[in-house]
């Protein structure tokens, strides 16, 4: 139970997450971080509550802490059972009493509500510990003379500063007594913060406690908010308000994985306030809104599932952001820092997620109003980028310079980029010939005559692709500088050249590629980064930070590159149903992970290369969800669930009947 999560979230970038046990084990976790200039500056503004059941006389500690060499309490030995749908839902109970308890954010609001219910047959006494923080969500809190807590005392809340000029924390409750008892929690364990070379221990504050008796069915609510609307509006209308506007039932689609996925994919969609607009979160717990993860995920998570107005929001958001030709690598984690702009592809791939939403669409006008920056930005990068970025005299795309990660292999520690790729990456290039790709059909759309130089760029592309990128075995060198050096590493980045939605390759190449990707970095949970036969192959993601990124593009396996591969499959291959089945069959591994593994409901940015093959990273990656999402809507996967789960439902009926 250490090792699940749970999540929840507010649509803002803040969320409430800890272990199915109770237990924090990360410095990340919290039943309220808050997005203080959403989506970023997240806070961790209450981290826990301490929880008890009084019957008979006798206490049970049902919420758990990890300390050095020891757990306690151990409350995950009352726990009978745990839901996250449609929110994170735990049972506790023991001889004859039964309590639920239930979490939920509240939706465009730094709130978190939890909802206790007596779901036995007797009254029980149960004494609710709130313990607070105020902290950033990167470090951990400790005991300080600045944190004081200063509390206004009221009959059914509290309004408290942790610490001058702080943002208040109210703490409200709709039954029971509040008795003060201030103290410090010290020494609490982080163990996966631990493990992973970061905060492994921290402290929280107790300024007192919620006691009150249960009737059975009855129900009392918790919550903490940083908005005071909250107080004055009332907590049951303001959940009631919200719950009617939840995913679980705006999506009209049979109970199933699919579903369940879509749902999931929801938690990524946040309101970004310096732009008024929409954007997506790569990943819980710790990342912000990339440019290069939102393009590619939402094409999964907006475009293919027909959000049309979230859509044209997001990529309204990365338009208005656009700098020198480029859209952001990543916006700040304190909204106060300059925008991050080190990337090569996020831009590139503003172009394929811009013609995703054309196809889907048919939106004239969007494409109108954008296209004026669409032929800036393609101007910018023939005249000459940041970082020398450049387009080569074979009519490739170059770009890098030392020290600076521009690719989607990324890593980057002590000052120093693990994989460099100085240079003309293969899949830049790809999507570099889909950006001028792109770029002439919107002219056709548009009635707009396309400049010459446009299609010479485009003829030279074509001419010498093959001829600089193949390499003797008949696949893609990954990355080239043309007449100097040529990088024969096999990686997964060549697959964007059968599935981008425009390629120069012939069918014999193509499958051989594809063949290549199979045998040597195909996985269960998405594509290795590395042949294992390279020297260079890390088995592991695990340990330090060091070491992390050193094996996360050298081997560590990414479950986005799935939708890629299963792309590439298809043209292939042919989109028969049995096809369908196998692909289905292939991804049974991810959808148990899925349900079972890391986040519930969650499906995680990275697992090792080698056996075990454990999520690892975020536990909840936009773009591995999206990669799932996309695929199954792409080639009707989701409806073949469907036929499946309906067939399964009717013989287990039968069957009942036959009894």
């Amino acid at each position: 139970m250490f090792r699940k999560e749970w999540l929840a979230t507010n649509g803002l970038g803040g969320y409430a997450s800890g272990a199915v046990n109770g237990a924090n084990t990360r410095q990340y976790h919290g039943l309220l971080v808050a997005a203080l200039e959403p989506p970023t500056d997240r806070t961790v503004v209450v981290a826990k509550i301490e929880e008890r059941v009084l019957i008979d006389g006798q206490y049970h500690n049902i919420s758990t802490n990890q300390y050095p060499k020891v757990v306690f309490p151990d409350g995950g030995k009352y726990l009978k059972n745990f839901d996250v749908d449609p929110s994170p839902t735990w049972q506790f109970a023991y001889n004859d009493w039964d309590l639920r308890k239930n979490v939920q954010m509240i939706s465009g609001s730094n709130t978190t509500v939890l909802t206790y219910t007596n779901s036995g047959k007797r009254p029980l006494v149960l004494e609710l510990h709130p313990l607070y923080a105020y902290n950033d969500f990167h470090t951990t809190f400790h005991e300080t003379s600045c944190y004081n807590f200063f509390t206004e005392f009221n009959n059914d809340y509290l309004k408290t500063y942790p610490k001058y000029g702080s943002n208040p924390v109210y703490t409200g409750w709709t039954a029971g007594h509040y008795f003060e008892a201030r103290c410090w929690f010290k020494n609490i364990i982080l163990s996966k913060g631990k493990a992973r070379g970061l905060g492994s221990v921290c402290d929280y504050y107790r300024i007192g406690y919620l006691v009150h008796e249960l009737q059975p069915g009855e129900d009392l609510m918790l919550y903490f908010s940083i908005d005071e609307n909250i107080i004055t509006e009332g907590i049951k209308e303001v959940l009631s308000q919200d719950h009617k506007k939840r995913p679980w039932n705006k999506e009209k689609l049979a109970p199933g994985f699919f579903k369940d996925l879509m749902v999931s994919g929801e938690q990524f969609m946040v309101h970004r306030k310096s732009t008024n607009s929409m954007s997506i979160i790569a990943g819980y717990h710790w990342f912000t809104d990339w440019g290069r993860d939102t393009m590619i995920a939402m094409r999964g998570l907006t475009i293919a599932t027909g959000k049309k107005e979230l859509s044209k929001s997001i990529l309204n958001t990365f338009f208005k952001s656009v700098d020198q030709g480029m859209i952001p690598d990543r916006f700040p984690d304190n909204a106060k820092d300059p925008v991050h702009y080190n990337t090569m592809d996020a831009t590139l791939w503003l172009f394929v997620a811009s013609y995703d939403y054309q196809k889907k669409f048919e939106d004239i006008a969007f494409i109108k109003d954008h296209f004026e920056i669409l032929k800036n930005i393609l101007d910018q990068h023939i005249d000459g980028a940041r970082y020398n970025i450049h387009i080569t005299p074979e009519g490739f795309l170059y770009g890098g310079e030392t020290d600076v990660q521009l690719t989607w292999m990324d890593a980057l520690v002590g000052g120093k980029v693990i994989t460099p790729r100085i240079g003309c990456p293969v899949e830049i290039n790809a999507l570099w010939y889909n950006a001028l790709k792109i770029y002439e059909n919107f002219c056709q759309i548009l009635e707009v005559e396309i400049e010459a130089s446009y299609l010479e760029l485009i003829a030279k592309f074509e001419s010498n692709f093959t001829k600089f990128f193949t390499n003797p075995q008949g696949t893609l060198f990954d990355v080239i500088i043309p007449g100097i050096s040529q990088d024969n590493a096999l990686r997964p980045n060549q697959i964007y050249c059968l599935s981008l939605p425009f390629g120069v390759l012939d069918n014999d190449q193509q499958r051989c590629i594809f063949e290549a990707v199979e045998i040597k970095l195909y996985t269960s949970f998405g594509l290795r980064t590395l042949d294992p036969d390279s020297p260079e192959y890390k088995p592991n993601y695990e340990g330090n930070q060091w070491s992390r990124d050193h094996a996360y593009h050298q081997g560590t396996v990414w479950p986005f590159l799935l939708h890629e591969y299963f792309q590439a499959y298809f043209k292939i291959y042919g989109t028969s149903l049995n096809n369908k089945k196998k692909v289905m069959l292939e991804l049974e591994p991810l959808r148990q992970h899925f349900y079972k593994d890391n986040g519930i409901h969650c499906i995680s940015e990275i697992f090792n290369g080698s056996e075990p093959q454990e999520g690892k990273g975020c536990i909840h990656q936009a773009w591995s969800v999206a990669a799932i999402i996309k695929l199954y809507i792409d080639f009707g996967l989701d409806k073949i669930e469907q036929e499946i789960s309906s067939k399964e439902e009717h013989r287990n009926v039968k069957a009942k009947n036959e009894i």
